[in-house]
């Protein structure tokens, strides 16, 4: 390998045939050492030659002011030409067609480290890897096996917040601080909308109506995101990346939000809280959503459950809606909301009393998206009770009605629960509903979804165990039971405080005769002036 050397240069010319003097100009030299004031320093080295065996141009590079600086960059030249093991010649003209390209393009030399994981990884030095953005988006779209719905997710997280921080990065040069600096980013902006919610501008608070905050669990699966694309690009280039910096990234823990039920306490402390946003906003003036602000007023936490007794209110209150029987499935056998609104009516047996779940309904942006569950344990038979039977028999009857006055203009879906015209029910809608009339029946807010969590409590209330609510509500594994879908109504804590309570409690044993005797003549005198009351205590050994 060529040692190349450094030389100084200047851009003079002869005065006769205006040929350039180059190194040969007299002003480069002052006495016995350079000018520090005429020309500037250059470097040259010989590269292998190119692929058919014809000889390279030397690489030829200058302009520095100091010959340390040229110095330098011949050194690095010198790293990137050794990389090459000395009999493999192939490699020595990839990473010298890598050298011309980065100089032409750039006026630099490609990274060391990187071309020795490309060589390493047995990648082409010349190809430059991909921006993170790039790689993003082709990651994305090799993914051909997901669901509409993941790879919207999957998409939102690359757009909203990974493309505009890390975008422009080369995947090989993604560092931690840069991906931490995404979620630095998230933090600023939970906080500027926290602030323009508290602002007393209507205007500002327009601005971010509808906007929600970024939780530690959405940071957990955008950062999961990140991670899996990495993860990708590292399979395909072996080498090519020392670590997945994603995974280095330290985030607070994503876990699911504890559901809590709606105890008494719970309820009159955010009515307080509800009376006064209310009270706020008809004060400020203007139009007044007493159901937004229901739905917005903050909550013991993220997740709540009904008790029994309310959950009664909320079904006895339905009973005057038309899609009563759709809200007694979801409440009492755990359905999800596109469960339900995909719900055939030929998969409802009244005679045999069961409903299997075979297709559900989501929400692609707005748009309503027909599909299979969302797991192979989705899809399942459900047992109904009388009661449902009747409710979905007089709901048929009813739908019937409807279909007689509609006529022609009727769609005939083939849905369970449609709308007036027979057509399948959007979502959103039904999430609407379920607030009016929540609110309307006077009960603390939740989710609807979160009357899935209220069916696997009233499940366990019932006496039946986990396996019975993985079952019913279609879950893949009964650790999420277990974790996520269930709550302690406060009767069955403090029945299980009793029945605990009530293995330890002493019994009284009546004493044998002899023992009798012994107590007796152990026992001192007693002062005529005992009080009656301790004597009757004593009496009984002590036990009340």
């Amino acid at each position: 390998m060529s040692e190349g050397t450094t030389f100084k240069q200047c851009g003079c010319r002869d005065a006769i045939t205006r040929k350039p003097l180059g190194r040969k100009c007299p002003k480069l030299r002052r006495g016995n050492g350079w000018s520090q004031a005429h020309g500037t320093w250059y470097y040259q080295i010989e590269l292998p030659p190119r692929a058919d065996g014809a000889r390279r141009p030397p690489l030829r590079h200058g302009g520095f002011s100091r010959q340390a600086d040229a110095q330098t960059e011949l050194d690095l030249a010198r790293e990137l030409l050794a990389i090459a093991p000395a009999d493999d010649p192939q490699t020595a003209i990839r990473i010298a067609d890598a050298i011309t390209a980065a100089m032409r393009d750039s006026r630099t030399l490609p990274d060391p480290a990187r071309v020795r994981r490309q060589v390493g990884a047995g990648d082409d030095p010349g190809v430059q890897p991909p921006a993170t953005g790039e790689w993003l988006d082709q990651w994305l779209t090799a993914k051909k096996k997901l669901r509409p719905g993941t790879v919207r997710s999957y998409g939102g997280h690359i757009r909203l917040y990974l493309q505009p921080r890390l975008g422009d990065i080369p995947i090989d040069r993604l560092r931690v601080t840069d991906v931490a600096s995404v979620f630095d980013d998230i933090e600023d902006f939970n906080d500027t909308l926290a602030e323009a919610r508290a602002s007393t501008d209507p205007a500002i608070r327009a601005a971010v109506k509808g906007r929600r905050r970024v939780g530690p669990a959405t940071c957990q699966r955008i950062r999961a995101t990140l991670r899996s694309a990495i993860s990708t690009y590292m399979k395909q280039h072996p080498g090519a990346l020392p670590a997945n910096v994603a995974s280095l990234v330290e985030l607070p823990p994503g876990s699911r939000p504890k559901a809590l039920v709606w105890t008494g306490e719970r309820v009159r402390a955010w009515q307080q809280d509800f009376d006064a946003a209310l009270a706020a906003a008809r004060k400020r003036g203007g139009r007044v959503s007493p159901v937004d602000i229901w739905i917005s007023v903050p909550r013991p936490s993220p997740v709540m459950v009904w008790t029994p007794a309310q959950t009664g209110v909320f079904l006895t209150a339905a009973r005057r809606h038309r899609l009563h029987a759709l809200w007694r499935m979801i409440a009492t056998r755990g359905l999800r909301r596109g469960e339900g609104c995909g719900l055939r009516r030929p998969d409802t047996d009244l005679d045999t009393a069961t409903t299997t779940i075979r297709w559900q309904i989501t929400q692609l942006g707005w748009d309503p998206v027909q599909g299979a569950p969302k797991s192979d344990a989705g899809e399942r038979s459900i047992a109904l009770d009388t009661e449902t039977v009747t409710d979905i028999a007089r709901w048929r009857r009813e739908q019937d009605k409807e279909r007689e006055a509609a006529a022609d203009t009727w769609t005939g879906s083939g849905f369970e629960f449609t709308d007036q015209l027979g057509g399948p029910l959007h979502p959103a809608a039904v999430t609407d509903m379920f607030h009016l009339l929540a609110y309307l029946a006077g009960l603390p807010p939740i989710r609807l979804h979160d009357l899935r969590h209220g069916a696997a409590t009233l499940l366990l209330a019932a006496g039946h165990d986990m396996r019975v609510v993985q079952d019913t509500l279609g879950l893949s594994s009964i650790t999420i039971a277990a974790d996520t879908y269930t709550s302690v109504l406060p009767q069955l804590a403090r029945r299980s405080a009793e029945d605990v309570a009530a293995l330890i409690r002493p019994t009284p044993i009546p004493p044998s005769p002899s023992h009798e005797k012994r107590r007796h003549a152990a026992r001192p005198a007693r002062r005529s002036h005992e009080p009656a009351v301790l004597k009757g205590h004593q009496a009984e050994g002590g036990t009340r």
